[in-house]
């Protein structure tokens, strides 16, 4: 395995098995844990704006109940690997680039209206290097100096977490932490 697309390839499918092996009771107390942890974010008034999660796909952990406590906000993808958050409100969510449900809205919320974003992780290591599907979103997003000043938690559970550093390309920009069931890494 030379090149990093195929070490990067290589982890994917071993962690995505890994994840589509967990149960759901495990996704749940991911969910509780990160619920936890916006709660004593709120309590210290540290989320002033919009939370930025992912709408679930195959086997990641849903936490979309955040919706009855925070102003949350959903990705879409468009062309060109670019990324914007929209607020989730009550209108009819669209496919975007990526066939992912997402809002449509005219506008897009700036790095200023959004006090934490959560991603979904294939796999994490504790250098916070972010293992993902491949696309790059948030890595392009989170070059841009005033998205990288936006906290960013991984989401994923603890069998997840690599034990060994991952392949790391110089445009992979580590995370601010992770939660898993077992542990809230911020």
């Amino acid at each position: 395995m030379s090149s990093i697309f195929e070490k990067k390839k290589f982890e994917r499918d071993k962690f995505r098995k890994l994840r589509d092996g967990i149960s759901l009771n495990q996704r749940k107390n991911v969910e509780k844990n990160v619920k936890l942890y916006v709660d004593s974010l709120v309590k210290e008034n540290k989320i002033t704006s919009y939370i930025a999660i992912y709408w679930p796909l195959k086997n990641e952990v849903d936490i979309r109940s955040l919706k009855e406590k925070k102003s949350l906000a959903l990705p879409r993808c468009k062309d060109k690997k670019k990324l914007f958050f929209y607020p989730w409100d009550e209108k009819t969510l669209t496919k975007d680039f990526e066939g992912i449900l997402s809002p449509n809205n005219s506008f897009s919320l700036s790095h200023e209206q959004i006090s934490l974003i959560f991603v979904p992780c294939l796999s994490v290591d504790k250098n916070l290097i972010r293992l993902g599907y491949g696309g790059g979103y948030f890595d392009k997003l989170r070059r841009d100096e005033n998205w990288r000043h936006v906290p960013c938690i991984g989401v994923l559970t603890s069998n997840c977490v690599s034990t060994i550093p991952l392949p790391r390309a110089e445009w992979d920009i580590p995370l601010s932490g992770f939660i898993t069931e077992k542990e809230i890494f911020v």
